[in-house]
Formats: structure tokens, C-alpha cells, sequence
């Protein structure tokens, strides 16, 4: 008997330390992965080796990739490559699958990133893919360089066989976007699915570590550049969709429904927004079944062309109450709640009713949307004084989809107008109440005992007003004179107009430009007045704005100041357009609209200055068109001048960006190489000069075959000076014109064949 004691106390000894040992590791990524959601919120530890396949510091984002299988990694101050195999070690966490929290990040040692699997879109959209490395083929839709405090990336909108991928790419090289727009791609990059906050599905992107990832397969035919022009009426012969997406059918209680408009579902925590134009009467309340086609606007999952099926049975859902921090989480898309808050404002519009709220420390409003029906006049608005504390039920909407945003704006969409229901009346005996009648009794005593004193100073204060603006007009004249930026100058108008009109908000709108001054948010809500700023011939140049309390009558003094203001404008844009239309022709050739002589001249003294500073070098290109005197003689000078223009446009498409390109007159252009190490870089630039000539010109059906002789210099070893410099690279250039004609016949040019000829 005692022996068996024993052996029980040792077997519960076990089993109890069994238990408080903690949990082994997860040590591979396929562990990870066959994580449940309620396993992964119990956060186990974790510890693996993996291959970096992206990233972006910035964001503290981490892709690895191991045996196959791709793991969303949150890291940070961990400098990583594309390469990297590194240990991991920290806890899962999670998220729409699960992910891992890193304590520590060590780099083991760096290889080759894993080969990218090949992946159709049907398999990225049920997210097969999640994590991974993959290439994918399509067409560039567009090419957009996104510039941020801390970074740049470039952004892709990448049609493949099924839908597009939003693909985002750590590159800040925008020469490269024209090149690839309407070009067919192969791109590899990290597969990553898009959610809400209620961690549903709402899309996928592509995470691309650098621009060499993206591979031109085809390139575009034709420049969208190029592209002939379509009247604006016009564009909508070219639309074309192609939606394959497949009916699906969902069933919920209709919460919301706005006839010919849209309807929300409401199952369990699941809430879904339907845009339909189904017309019928609904009951909130009621249960149905919709169909629908899946769908994403802007970010949030939806169903477009639903159809509606009600059923007999009503089983009502009751709002959930929330505060305002829980709400503008976004864990809350489109569900039925009430919050409680106070009024702070109402407004009431055609089309619908507003009252702003403030709820622990969140501004929001409540919007009731009149119905869509014509012939009916809006029922009464529900008036709520101001500052009552109040219960508001609905629909929440956001702005932002983005779970990792922290907290959203949110409003309310109210079903009914009896969906603010007030709790508290505000009271009379407020602080800002007492205020308010304290100082209307001093200011009765005050006006009573000063209204002779207030005369005479009215005068004074006048006749200094005058003195004043009288002053700033001649300073405003003095700047247009001078130097001072036109946006400055304007603001400094809108600041005499709105000293003239006793402080009203005064604004301007320059013709193509940004709107400069003090405009009120909500200028609706005002009485504004307007004044055209005119031109000395042409349409007008903007217009001058002041915007007064509604309750104000209008006063002549209002248009005197405006039309005093507008001349001063007036002046002052045509000043400055005058300079700057004549600064632009002194530095640029009129026909190419490329850097003419004198700029040339300039840059090039400029880089002389600098490269004996530093002691750097930089080169000088000289490029002579062979036969340009022909094409004149046989189709005349009109075609002569387009040539010129398409030689330009296509050399200037050859440079870097801090390369500079400058037409020196006739068919002689000259290409400063600011930025190189050796004479090797100046040639290959050179030969992208004499390659962009290797395909025909074609000039209003003429098909021109060009060619072009170039010579090139190096500071400081074929000149110190710029006469030595230019004169090396001429002499350069025309050593190889005399060679070409030695060596060969130069290519006889000539027009396209032109069917019927």
C-alpha cells in the first residue's frame, strides 16, 4: 500500500509540473499557419529560421518565407535585406490569419531570396498565396509616385486575368512611370491580403522590394503620350468592363434600407452594405435573403446589383450600445448601435438632416437621409435644442477601412428621424448663460456712460483706417514692383480687404492655380459676394471673395473694397506673368522647348564653378543631325520644325534627371553630364544619343530616317574653360561626321509609301 502511494504522489508530481512548464516554441513556419484564432489569441511562443523576402522599416513590416509557406512578422529597429535568413524568436498574435510579434530578429547569414511561385488571380483572391513570393503577369494600368514625410514608393494598378492588384513598389524613381504604363509586366513580390477592421477580407496587394523586380515583358505600343486627342463628351465610346464576378446570395435582417439606394444586412457580428435599385417597400426588421455581385468600395466589402427576397418572418435587432472610442476602432462597420452624446449643432439640407454630436472625446453626426421621392415634401426636422444629451441608434459608417489607422472618423446613419431621442434637456442656469447676462448688464452701463466718448473716437479710429489702408496699398504697388512671390502678394490683398470690411473672411481664386487667403469651411452658410478679377484682353484672371453673416444687409462699401482689390490683382498677376513668360523665353528655345544657348551657357559656367570646388568631373556631348538640310529642301521647313521637336522629345527621353539638354540653334543640340565617375559614362549616354535615331521619325506621314553624329568632352581633361570645352566637343563631333562620310554613304531619307502613290 505504501509503494502505491508513492507511485501516485510521483505520477501528480508530474502531471503538475507537466502544467506549469510553459508551452514548446512553434519552430516552423507550417506551425504557425495551422494556428486557430483562439490559439493564436493565447499568443504561444515561437522560434524559427526564415528567409527575408521583404521589408519596409518604416512600417515595422516584416515578410519571411520558408519551406514554401510566406508569415507577416511585426519587427522593428532590425536593420534586414531581401536575402537575409534570420531567427525569429517572439509570439503569435492574432489577426486575419494569425501573425507573429518579434521579441528579437538575428541575421544568420544571407542567400538567394526563394524562387517566386507563379499565381493566377483567382488563387491570390482566396488568399492560397498569403505570405508568399509570387510573380504575376498583367498590364500596368497606371503609375503613380506616392510621396510621403518619410518615404517615397511607387504605386501600380496591375490588370491580370480576373481583376486588378494594387501593387506598391520601394522605388522613388519616377523617369522609370511613363515607360511602363499600358506595358505587359511580370512582377515578384509578397502576396498580401487586405481586411477591415472586422478582419474580413476586402482585397490583396503585391509588396515589391525594387523596381528591378518588375519586368517589362511587352512595352506598350504606343506612348499614352502620344495618343491622339478625344473630345471630353467623347470618352465614353472607349469604356469597356469585363465583369466576371459570380452572383452569390446572403441572408440577414434588413437594418437599413433606403429604397432604389441601398440596404444593410445585419447577421450576428456580420453587417454588409448592398448597393441595389430595388424600389419596393421593406420593414426594417424583417428578415431576407439578397443577391448580389461581391464588391469593394473604397475598402469596404459590399455587394453591387442586389436583389432582394423578404421573408415572413420579423425578428427585429436591437441596436448595441457603444461609446465613441469603441467605434471609431472600425470593429464596428455597418452594424446597428446607438451611442449617446450631446448636440453641439444641427443643420438642416434638401437632402438630408445633420446633428453634430460630441461623444467621449469623438466629434461625429447623426444623418438622417430624406427619401428619395419628389413629390413629397420632407417631413418637419426633429429639432434638438442645443447641448442636449441625447441617444442617437443606426448604422455606423466610416471613412476609412484601415484597420492599422488606429481611430476613424464615424457617423451615424439614422433609419428613422425618431432615431434621436433626447435623455437630458440642457439646462438655463449654465455657466456660459450667466456670462452672457453679466456682460450684457456691463455693457448696457458701459454704452449708456460712453456713447459721446465712442463718437468721438469713431472719427479718430476712421480717419487712422484710412490712413492705414492707404499705406498698405502703396506697399502692396511697392512688392508688385519688386520681387515678392504673387502668392504673397494676393494674401496681401485679402488682408486689406478683409481690414477694410471690418475682419470679414476674404479669399481668392487665381484662374488654374490654388485658392490664397481666409476662406471660411462653410461658405454656404454665409452671404458671399464676388468680384472678377479682369484682364487686359482674355478671359479673367480669378475672382475676389468676401463672405458676411446672412443677417448682414449688403453695403456699398462691400463692392468698393472688391473692385479696389481686383485692380490691385489684377495688376499683380499680369506683372508677374509678363516677367516670368519672358524669363521662360530667355532660357528656352521657343520651337523644341528645350534649354536654348544663353541656359546652356549658364549651366555650363555653373558646373565649371562647382567641379573646381570639388574637383569633380562632367561631360559635354555635342550632337550635329546628319542631312537635316534635305528634309528641309524636299518637304519644307514646317516638317523640318516637327522633326526637330520629335528629335528633342526623343533624345531628352535618353537623359537622367539631372542631365540637361539644350538646342544651341539649327540642327546642333549640346547634353550637359553633370553627375558621372569616368569617361565611360559620358559614352554611354552618347550612344543612347545615336541609338534613339535608330528607328524611323514619322512627321504627318512621312516616314524620316535620321541619324546623328556625336562628339564628346570631359572636364577638366579636353578643357578647363567653356570656349575649351565646346570647342573640344564640336571638334569631337565633327571628326566623326567626316569619318561617316568616308566610310560609307550617308542613308537616303524619304517619305512613307502612302497608299494610292
Amino acid at each position: 500500500m505504501k509503494r502505491l502511494t508513492s507511485i501516485l504522489a510521483i505520477l501528480l508530481a508530474c502531471a503538475l509540473a507537466a502544467r506549469a512548464a510553459p508551452p514548446a516554441a512553434l519552430s516552423t513556419l507550417h506551425a504557425v499557419h495551422a494556428l486557430s484564432h483562439a490559439d493564436a489569441v493565447k499568443e504561444p511562443p515561437v522560434a524559427f529560421e526564415a528567409t527575408v523576402t521583404y521589408r519596409r522599416a518604416h512600417e515595422t513590416t516584416l515578410f519571411v518565407e520558408d519551406g514554401g509557406e510566406g508569415l507577416y512578422v511585426w519587427a522593428r529597429d532590425v536593420a534586414l535585406a531581401p536575402g537575409d535568413r534570420v531567427l525569429v524568436r517572439g509570439k503569435a498574435q492574432d489577426s486575419f490569419r494569425p501573425i507573429v510579434l518579434a521579441d528579437s530578429v538575428a541575421v544568420l547569414g544571407h542567400g538567394a531570396m526563394p524562387a517566386p511561385v507563379p499565381a493566377t488571380f483567382d488563387e491570390l483572391m482566396r488568399f492560397e498565396r498569403d505570405g508568399v513570393r509570387v510573380a504575376v503577369r498583367g498590364i500596368v494600368r497606371s503609375a503613380d509616385l506616392g510621396l510621403n514625410a518619410d518615404h517615397n514608393d511607387t504605386h501600380l494598378l496591375l490588370n491580370v486575368d480576373g481583376g486588378a492588384i494594387d501593387t506598391y513598389v520601394d522605388s522613388d524613381d519616377g523617369s522609370l512611370l511613363d515607360g511602363l504604363l499600358g506595358a505587359e509586366v511580370e512582377i515578384s513580390g509578397v502576396a498580401s491580403a487586405r481586411f477591415d477592421g472586422k478582419m474580413q477580407p476586402t482585397g490583396i496587394g503585391l509588396s515589391v522590394p525594387s523596381i528591378a523586380d518588375v519586368k517589362i515583358l511587352k512595352r506598350a505600343s504606343t506612348s499614352p503620350w502620344s495618343l491622339p486627342l478625344t473630345p471630353m463628351d467623347g470618352i465614353v465610346g472607349n469604356y469597356r468592363v469585363k465583369n466576371e464576378s459570380r452572383r452569390i446570395r446572403v441572408h440577414g435582417t434588413i437594418t437599413y434600407y433606403q429604397p432604389g439606394s441601398a440596404l444593410v444586412l445585419q447577421n450576428g457580428t456580420k453587417s454588409l452594405w448592398i448597393a441595389t435599385v430595388f424600389e419596393k417597400p421593406l420593414r426594417v426588421g424583417e428578415q431576407a435573403d439578397v443577391t448580389g455581385f461581391p464588391d469593394v468600395h473604397e475598402g469596404f466589402l459590399s455587394l453591387s446589383g442586389g436583389e432582394i427576397q423578404e421573408s415572413a418572418v420579423y425578428a427585429p435587432i436591437a441596436p448595441q450600445l457603444e461609446t465613441g472610442r469603441e467605434l471609431a476602432s472600425s470593429k464596428h462597420i455597418f452594424d446597428l448601435v446607438s451611442i449617446q452624446g450631446r448636440v453641439v449643432m444641427e443643420v438642416r439640407e434638401s437632402s438630408q438632416d445633420e446633428y453634430v454630436l460630441l461623444a467621449d472625446g469623438q466629434v461625429f453626426s447623426a444623418i438622417y437621409r430624406h427619401p428619395n421621392v419628389s413629390s413629397l415634401q420632407p417631413i418637419p426636422m426633429n429639432q434638438v435644442p442645443i447641448g442636449s444629451q441625447v441617444r442617437v441608434s443606426g448604422i455606423c459608417i466610416l471613412d476609412d477601412s484601415n484597420p492599422y489607422r488606429g481611430d476613424v472618423p464615424f457617423d451615424i446613419l439614422m433609419r428613422t428621424p425618431n432615431d434621436i431621442a433626447v435623455l437630458v434637456q440642457p439646462s438655463l442656469l449654465t455657466v456660459r448663460n450667466l456670462i452672457l447676462l453679466v456682460c450684457f448688464l456691463l455693457a448696457v452701463v458701459v454704452t449708456v456712460g460712453s456713447r459721446a466718448w465712442a463718437i468721438e473716437r469713431k472719427t479718430r479710429r476712421q480717419t487712422a483706417e484710412l490712413a492705414c489702408i492707404e499705406r498698405r496699398r502703396r506697399h502692396i504697388l511697392e512688392d508688385i514692383n519688386g520681387s515678392r512671390p504673387l502668392a504673397e502678394i494676393v494674401e496681401e490683398i485679402t488682408e486689406l480687404v478683409s481690414y477694410m470690411l471690418k475682419g470679414a473672411p476674404c479669399w481668392c481664386q487665381i484662374a488654374g492655380a490654388a485658392k490664397l487667403g481666409n476662406c471660411p469651411q462653410k461658405p454656404a452658410a454665409l452671404r458671399t459676394i464676388c468680384q472678377e478679377i479682369a484682364a487686359r484682353s482674355g478671359p479673367p484672371l480669378g475672382s475676389l471673395f468676401a463672405a458676411f453673416d446672412p443677417l448682414r444687409k449688403p453695403q456699398p462699401a462691400e463692392s468698393e473694397a472688391l473692385a479696389m482689390a481686383a485692380g490691385l490683382a489684377t495688376l499683380a498677376v499680369e506683372t508677374r506673368h509678363l516677367y516670368s513668360d519672358l524669363r521662360h523665353r530667355s532660357e528656352f528655345d521657343l520651337l523644341t522647348d528645350i534649354h536654348n544657348r544663353f541656359s546652356l551657357d549658364g549651366h555650363l559656367d555653373a558646373l565649371i564653378a562647382e567641379a573646381r570646388e570639388r574637383g569633380s568631373l562632367f561631360g559635354l556631348i555635342y550632337i550635329d543631325l546628319d542631312k537635316f538640310k534635305q528634309i528641309n529642301d524636299l518637304y519644307g521647313h514646317r516638317i523640318g520644325d516637327l522633326y526637330l521637336q520629335d528629335v528633342a522629345l526623343r533624345m531628352k527621353r535618353q537623359l537622367r534627371c539631372n542631365d540637361t539638354l539644350a538646342r544651341l540653334g539649327g540642327d546642333e543640340f549640346a547634353v550637359l553630364v553633370p553627375v558621372l565617375h569616368s569617361l565611360a559614362d559620358v559614352k554611354e549616354i552618347a550612344q543612347r544619343m545615336e541609338r534613339c535615331f535608330d528607328d524611323p521619325f514619322t512627321v504627318e506621314g512621312y516616314t524620316l530616317h535620321g541619324t546623328a553624329s556625336v562628339g564628346l568632352a570631359l572636364y577638366p581633361e579636353d578643357g578647363a574653360t567653356k570656349d575649351s570645352l565646346l570647342s573640344a566637343a564640336d571638334t569631337a563631333m565633327y571628326a566623326v561626321k567626316n569619318k561617316k562620310r568616308e566610310a560609307v554613304e550617308a542613308p537616303q531619307m524619304g517619305p512613307a509609301p502612302v497608299e494610292g502613290e
